[in-house]
């Protein structure tokens, strides 16, 4: 088969030509085909997600005053309520393994443990749909927890699974905290590219990406006195995006409280952009990233950046979302919208909710 040459007298156009961006967090490239996005859709649609959620529901083990799976009955929680996981994936007490001697074959004890914290007692309440203030104290027992199991554990993962089609199978506000006695994947990754770029720079990948997209203003969400919300440059997710501080923050514990105030009001306005959206109560996978604890609470760790990701599966409507299939999972990540196409769609969003307009 003959391979015909590229049209030299064509000018490249990022919103209609393929391309490959890089990811200079991760290491990777992640295919764009902006020309995709006009192909007319044949494939999977699906009925949009009731909303009809009850404000107390008795067999919800979430909710305030409820037994849960293991005879412990929940308080009656006016705002946060934290517990610990009753279906763990980390236990504390494993036994140590021996070093084994095949590269093949390596394994190793993982222990950790692992909470839920609910985010409000109504079930019918998302982020949202909270106030400024109530989102704050959210941030306030994020960085508790983060403080108190950081002590002991390397790394403190908190992240919110939002929507049924993420695999949330309570329909209540809450998130997930594992605290684990190793390193995961991303956050490796991410370590070891950030690090490497602080040893060639003198500086924090993170902070000069964030100075840099302050200066374009393309793929911007959203911003206030100390944070931004961009649609990364290396987007994997049509609508996927990163809340990046204005200032070098390390860890979560390093917010003080006017940045957390300021934090809570970001949070507010990019999730009902989120919802505002699709008109629905927009699913994602999301997630804080910060340097290591445990151990390395007292290390240099002045590459690293504290940042949240949003990795939200909708594509084209509230019954249409990306799937990651096919070359996704055999070469590598492939998106049709660009990454500045998804971030001006949701920075003209408006940032009060549509459910709040009608009332």
């Amino acid at each position: 088969m003959e391979v015909t040459e590229p049209n030299e007298l064509v000018e490249f156009n990022r919103e209609d030509h393929a391309h490959t961006r890089y990811n200079p967090l991760k290491g990777e490239w992640v295919l764009v085909s902006p020309h995709r996005a006009k192909r007319p859709w044949c494939g999977q649609e699906e009925e949009p997600p009731e909303e009809n959620i009850p404000e107390f529901e008795p067999k919800n083990p979430l909710c305030p005053g409820v037994v849960r799976p293991n005879g412990q009955v929940n308080p009656n929680y006016q705002s946060t309520f934290i517990f610990d996981n009753d279906f763990p994936a980390l236990l504390e007490d494993v036994p140590s393994l021996p070093p084994s001697s095949d590269p093949l074959f390596q394994m190793e004890s993982a222990r950790g443990t692992c909470r839920v914290m609910c985010f409000h007692p109504k079930s019918n309440i998302t982020l949202p749909l909270m106030t400024v203030p109530e989102i704050r104290q959210v941030i306030d027992k994020w960085i508790e927890e983060l403080t108190e199991l950081g002590k002991k554990y390397i790394w403190v993962q908190i992240f919110e699974n939002k929507g049924a089609i993420m695999g949330c199978s309570n329909p209540h506000p809450h998130c997930q905290i594992w605290a684990s006695s190793f390193v995961p994947n991303e956050p490796r990754i991410k370590e070891h590219y950030q690090l490497e770029y602080y040893k060639k720079f003198k500086r924090p990948l993170l902070m000069d990406y964030v100075a840099k997209e302050l200066e374009n203003k393309e793929r911007i969400v959203t911003e206030n006195a100390d944070w931004v919300v961009v649609v990364p440059y290396w987007a994997v997710w049509p609508y996927e995006t990163m809340l990046l501080p204005k200032m070098h923050v390390k860890r979560f514990t390093d917010v003080n409280s006017t940045q957390r105030d300021s934090l809570a009001a970001i949070i507010k306005v990019l999730t009902t952009k989120y919802d505002n959206l699709f008109k629905t109560s927009f699913p994602y996978s999301m997630g804080w990233h910060g340097a290591p604890t445990g151990a390395r609470l007292h290390e240099d760790v002045s590459h690293w950046v504290f940042h949240g990701i949003y990795y939200p599966p909708l594509l084209r409507s509230a019954t249409v979302k990306k799937f990651m299939v096919g070359y996704e999972m055999l070469a590598q990540s492939q998106r049709d919208l660009t990454q500045e196409q998804a971030a001006e769609k949701l920075r003209k969003l408006p940032d009060i909710h549509y459910k709040e307009t009608k009332k």
